[in-house]
């Protein structure tokens, strides 16, 4: 629970996890739980300050509608309902929701009707929020007044005798110009939460906690190379030293040179016990025949799970595995069954056989990326590591479109390699979100010299965005796209045509599969 001042009740919205990162960012610590939680549960965070309920997929007044027990609002700390969560506020409080004639969905101006609530304190008039709704407020509910409209709705709600409050707009994300200072209204003003999540003292209690936990026993982890999992073995290491044994299974399926580049890393730096598992042709004969996207990324993570296993029992004495899971994980996990829907498979070591027996040791469970990367600058992790694009868990699995061979997976390196070393070069590198180079399932007909060619055609990615919810296409310099295309056509033997994806997220996603 750490030092936990806010809880967000859950209620299914796709920006959940940005609200949460929202007020962590504000040096506050809060945490995600699903929203069927009883007030006993809540009276259990004895530092709690604050209570968000977040946005969601349904409307308040259907028979399967989510519905949270009322005595929470008896707890005697600040609420705040955002999209689903006013609404819900206003059901519970014998107002009325109806579906709306006119929905709004989209960018929308905020006409502030309670210019004294802290709510809206420094926050100008007119300003622009973001809607998303088919559904709004025709009763007010009981002891509540409205503080805000929109050209189409009521947009914010209160009760200050209760300090329970509601807005319809979505303030965590950034089309709400100035929807961070309005949860820091709520945070400081309403609250009065403390800014003192700091990553310092996260580290020293994690070390201290990892010490006492441990204790003299031996701990696997499965080392990918990623951000996650080299600080979580970093932070293991800091506090156990020998105790931590590193397992790295080369798939295949990393970047060029990545496990040689993982071993020297880890070895020079930290001095890591790690063993060096060559599994590529296995995860190559599994792959052989599979075309489809969630069928590759389940084979890649059942064979996974078979080859760490293997390899975790020749290690014997050890009592705990250690994963590189991360806040949205949990926050994913702990929907599951309530309000969230798969977009696709993920794979990690969980689900290994029961007859291991391993006790799961998680350091960074309660962070989210940045977080994350934070821990990593502090504990001396190079930039270069921590700072390193998100790379899919299956790994090139799902950046060879189609059938995945050892034959694809070569030519997909060198292209990459080649993609990523020019950024880095040109100074480019630190200044998109995410970039790569995806193999497409055809070939063309190409002119090299005198000679008619039939090769692969690879897409260059590279995309701009903040939460990864929505991302835009890089407008990268016309020169530098030349200078990498040239590049890989010349040096990369299978490849002979080279286009740029430029379609945003939505509609497509950032990765292919």
């Amino acid at each position: 629970m750490l030092n936990t001042q806010i809880l967000i009740l859950d209620f299914g919205s796709q920006y959940t996890q940005l609200l949460a990162r929202r007020v962590r960012n504000l040096n506050v610590y809060a945490e995600v739980i699903p929203f069927d939680k009883t007030k006993a549960d809540l009276e259990k965070y004895h530092n709690l300050k604050a209570i968000i309920l977040s946005g969601g997929p349904n409307s308040v007044y259907l028979n399967e509608a989510y519905k949270i027990d009322k005595e929470i609002f008896n707890l005697g700390v600040p609420i705040l309902g955002v999209c689903y969560g006013m609404q819900l506020i206003t059901e519970m409080f014998g107002g009325k929701v109806e579906l709306a004639d006119s929905q709004e969905f989209g960018k929308a101006k905020l006409y502030i009707d309670d210019v004294k609530s802290l709510l809206f304190k420094k926050v100008s008039q007119n300003s622009q929020v973001w809607m998303s709704h088919a559904d709004h407020l025709t009763k007010m509910p009981e002891g509540f007044k409205q503080i805000a409209h929109s050209d189409s709705s009521v947009a914010g709600i209160s009760n200050e005798k209760l300090k329970v409050y509601g807005i319809q707009f979505h303030a965590e994300v950034t089309h709400s110009e100035q929807g961070i200072q309005m949860l820091k209204n709520f945070i400081f003003d309403i609250s009065k939460c403390k800014a003192d999540w700091e990553m310092k003292e996260f580290i020293e209690n994690k070390i201290k906690s990892i010490k006492e936990i441990v204790g003299k026993e031996q701990v696997i982890l499965g080392l990918s190379g990623g951000v996650d999992s080299s600080v979580a073995a970093a932070l293991i290491s800091k506090a156990i030293g020998k105790q931590l044994k590193c397992i790295l299974v080369d798939t295949g399926l990393l970047r060029k040179d990545e496990a040689k580049k993982v071993m020297d890393l880890y070895n020079k730096e930290f001095e890591m016990d790690i063993k060096l598992v060559d599994a590529s042709n296995e995860f190559y004969k599994a792959l052989k025949g599979q075309v489809d996207p969630e069928d590759k990324r389940k084979t890649i993570g059942k064979k996974f799970i078979e080859v760490f296993s293997e390899q975790a029992r020749q290690m014997q004495g050890a009592k705990f595995l250690a994963q590189g899971t991360i806040y949205p994980d949990v926050i994913e996990s702990s929907s599951n069954g309530h309000v969230s829907k798969t977009i696709k498979s993920h794979h990690n070591v969980g689900g290994l056989p029961d007859d291991l027996k391993f006790e799961l040791l998680e350091p960074l469970r309660e962070l989210f990326k940045d977080e994350v990367r934070a821990v990593g600058k502090e504990l001396g992790i190079p930039d270069l590591m921590i700072n390193r694009h998100p790379f899919p868990g299956p790994g090139l699995g799902v950046r060879v479109i189609g059938e995945v061979t050892k034959e694809k997976c070569e030519i997909l390196k060198e292209a990459d390699d080649i993609f990523i070393n020019n950024l880095i070069e040109a100074n480019l590198y630190n200044e998109v979100s995410q970039a790569f180079v995806t193999l497409l399932p055809v070939k063309t007909v190409g002119v090299m010299g005198d000679n008619r060619t039939y090769d692969y055609v690879v897409a260059l990615r590279s995309v701009n965005t903040i939460d990864f919810m929505t991302a835009s296409s890089t407008h990268l310099p016309w020169e530098f796209l030349d200078k990498v295309v040239n590049e890989i056509i010349n040096k990369v033997d299978g490849v002979n045509r080279v286009v740029y994806d430029i379609t945003s997220k939505p509609p497509g996603t950032i990765e292919w599969e």
